[in-house]
């Protein structure tokens, strides 16, 4: 599930002012420090969601490097499966000399 900072930013600060007026109201004690810790935490969270960019707002032009590094990949796999044939073929060749005797 992906959150939508939009949506839960003016719910994090929301929470955050409440908890922080409650604070004032609250009996003392674990009471009121329980509010100032739960607005403290959904501040911290505010600001998270505030910085935080959207999954939606990537750089125009990842699709187009990301198809580029495909293409690459892909050119690379059938270079290395060249290179290792030539490989074989000169490994074979080098062996039939040593094998043939010599007269």
């Amino acid at each position: 599930m992906t959150l939508k900072p939009a949506i839960w930013y003016p719910v994090a600060v929301g929470l955050s002012g409440i908890n922080l007026v409650a604070v004032g109201f609250a009996a003392g004690g674990w009471h009121g420090t329980t509010h100032a810790a739960l607005a403290l935490g959904f501040g911290l969270w505010a600001q998270h969601l505030r910085r935080a960019p959207a999954a939606s707002e990537l750089p125009p032009g990842l699709d187009t490097i990301e198809l580029e590094v495909s293409r690459l990949r892909q050119e690379l796999g059938e270079t290395q499966e060249r290179l290792d044939f030539a490989e074989r073929v000169l490994a074979q060749e080098s062996e039939a000399r040593r094998v043939e005797p010599q007269r």
